[in-house]
């Protein structure tokens, strides 16, 4: 038997899979027992760096672009990451003028309303 840790649509399984030998008869499925495992959800790591003004979304929606980049001067009003939203892309833009302390999202991922995008310093 062996044991393995699968993760599926965030939820950890602990499974155990039985390993059947070369001699032995053949077996119409494989034999797997599998459990949750209670986990807390992964959080996107802050930078070290992480600046005191946060850039939120407005909307909930998929990360589609990255404007900014860690380091960059923005003005108030710059666009620093792009959602798309019901089909629209729509700027998230920094709320005063300040320089991208961190970027706490990657382009592809889901993001609910009011979520950190950014920080500023």
């Amino acid at each position: 038997m062996k044991n393995y840790a699968i993760t599926v649509n965030g939820t950890v399984y602990d499974v155990t899979v039985e390993e059947k030998g070369a001699g032995s008869a053949p077996v119409s499925a494989p034999v797997v027992a599998a459990a949750p495992v209670a986990a807390a959800p992964a959080a996107p790591a802050k930078a070290a760096g992480a600046g005191s003004i946060e850039v939120k979304a407005g909307a909930a929606g998929k990360v589609f672009k990255i404007e900014a980049s860690v380091g960059q001067s923005v003005a108030k009003g710059d666009a620093v990451v792009i959602i798309e939203a019901m089909k629209m892309e729509i700027p998230v833009v920094a709320p005063e003028d300040g320089t991208v302390a961190s970027i706490d999202v990657a382009v592809g991922d889901a993001i609910e309303s009011g979520a950190v995008l950014a920080t500023l310093n």
